[in-house]
C-alpha cells in the first residue's frame, strides 16, 4: 500500500505584473472602471466610487459547522469543505486551509482570465477563432473529434460553453493558449486579489505531470492513456506522490470559496461578464450526483466539477465546487473536494449532497424565504 501524503498549504505565487487592470484610479474621484457591454459588443468606460473595505467576517453559524465536521469525521478520509454566505461573508470550513488538487476545477479561473481579456477588449465573444490540430488535448474532448487536418472555426464563447458546461480538455486548453499561457491566469488570480488558488498548467502538461508521463504531441486524445498504461508502476507512484504532496493546481476549499463569493457579488468582473460565466456554470452538464443532487426543490447552483486519474484503487482530485442559490435568492459558495479516496462512488457523491443538505438545511433554520436577499 502506498503511504498517504498529506499536504500542506502552498503560498500562492504574487502577480509578477500589473498587466492590464479592470480598474484605474482616478485621484479624488474613486475608481474608472472598465465595462464590457453585451456579447460582442463594445467596451466603455464608467466610474464608480472606491469601495470601503468590508468589516470583518462573523463566525460560522456553529450548526452548520457541527454539521460539516460531522460530515468529514464520518467519511474517514480526507476531505475539505467550505461554505461562504456571499453576503455575509462568514465561512464554516473542515480542512479548509489545505491544498486539495483541483482539476477540472481550475477550467473556472481560465475562464476569468478570458472573460478578463474581454472586459478589456482585447476579445470578444463572438470573435472567430480557429482550433488547430495542435490544439487538442487529452482525455475527455469532444471538440477534438470536430478538428480536421485544416482546423475547426469557431467562437471565444463556445469555447468557454464547451470547457464549462462539458468540461471539454481542448476547449479549456485553447482558451488559456489564447489569454497568454498559466502564467497569465496565474497573474489574473493574484491581481484580484484571490488568494489559495493554484493554475499549475494546461491539461496536458498537468495529466502528463500526474501521471508520470513525458508529453509528446502525438498523445492528444485517448492515445495518452495508451501511454500512462505502459508505464512501470513505480514511475506512476512517484509522480502521483509527487503530485499529491504539493499539487500544481492545488487550491484551498477556502480559497476557491472566498473567489466565487467575490465572483457572485461582481468584484472580480463587469457585470455582463460576471453573468455570462455564472451562467454557464448553471449550464454544467458534469456532476448530476454530486452537489446538485442534495438541493431541495426551489435551489439552483451554477457549479464546476473536478475529477481525477484513478490509481491502485484510488481516484485523485473528485471535487465539486459552485455557487447555490436558495429560493429566497440568498447564495452560498460551496467547495467539496476529496484528495485521494477509495470509497465507493455512491459514498462520496452522498457527501457531497449531504454538504449541499446541509447548507439548505441551515438556511431554512434562520427563516430562510421571510425576505429576499
Amino acid at each position: 500500500m502506498r503511504r498517504r501524503i498529506r499536504s500542506s498549504v502552498r503560498r500562492p505565487r504574487t502577480a509578477l505584473l500589473a498587466g492590464l487592470a479592470l480598474t484605474i484610479a482616478a485621484a479624488g474621484c474613486g475608481w474608472v472602471t472598465i465595462t464590457g457591454l453585451e456579447k460582442g459588443g463594445a467596451v466603455q468606460l464608467t466610474s464608480a466610487p472606491a469601495q470601503a473595505k468590508p468589516p470583518p467576517a462573523p463566525p460560522a453559524p456553529a450548526e452548520l459547522q457541527a454539521r460539516l465536521t460531522e460530515l468529514a469525521e464520518d467519511y474517514r478520509e480526507d476531505v475539505g469543505i467550505a461554505v461562504t454566505d456571499v453576503t455575509e461573508r462568514w465561512t464554516a470550513s473542515v480542512d479548509g486551509g489545505s491544498l486539495y488538487p483541483q482539476q477540472s476545477v481550475v477550467k473556472i479561473w481560465v475562464a476569468l482570465a478570458m472573460m478578463e481579456a474581454i472586459d478589456q477588449g482585447r476579445f470578444r465573444l463572438d470573435q472567430p477563432v480557429l482550433v488547430r490540430p495542435e490544439d487538442r488535448s487529452v482525455f475527455y474532448e469532444p471538440l477534438g473529434r470536430k478538428i480536421g487536418r485544416t482546423g475547426f472555426l469557431t467562437t471565444y464563447y463556445d469555447l468557454l460553453s464547451r470547457s464549462l458546461t462539458e468540461s471539454d480538455n481542448t476547449a479549456n486548453d485553447k482558451i488559456m493558449s489564447e489569454v497568454g499561457g498559466a502564467a497569465i491566469v496565474t497573474d489574473v488570480v493574484a491581481r484580484k486579489g484571490l488568494t489559495g488558488i493554484g493554475i499549475g498548467g494546461d491539461e496536458k502538461m498537468l495529466q502528463s505531470l500526474t501521471a508520470g508521463v513525458e508529453w509528446r504531441p502525438e498523445l492528444v486524445g485517448w492515445r495518452f492513456k495508451e501511454a500512462r498504461a505502459k508505464l512501470p508502476d513505480e514511475v506512476r507512484d512517484r509522480a502521483l506522490d509527487a503530485y499529491l504532496a504539493n499539487p500544481p493546481d492545488g487550491a484551498t476549499p477556502i480559497g476557491l470559496t472566498h473567489g466565487l463569493a467575490a465572483l457572485q457579488r461582481g468584484e472580480l468582473l463587469s457585470k455582463p461578464s460576471t453573468d455570462t460565466l455564472i451562467g454557464l456554470m448553471a449550464e454544467a452538464k458534469t456532476g448530476n450526483l454530486r452537489l446538485k443532487a442534495g438541493l431541495p426543490p426551489g435551489w439552483s447552483i451554477a457549479h464546476k466539477t473536478g475529477t481525477g486519474p484513478d490509481w491502485r484503487g484510488a481516484s485523485v482530485g473528485i471535487n465539486d465546487v459552485g455557487l447555490i442559490t436558495a429560493p429566497d435568492g440568498r447564495v452560498y459558495a460551496v467547495a467539496v473536494m476529496l484528495r485521494e479516496t477509495k470509497r465507493p462512488f455512491r459514498d462520496r457523491q452522498r457527501l457531497m449532497q449531504q454538504v449541499a443538505r446541509a447548507v439548505a438545511d441551515h438556511w431554512q433554520q434562520r427563516g430562510g424565504g421571510a425576505a429576499p436577499v
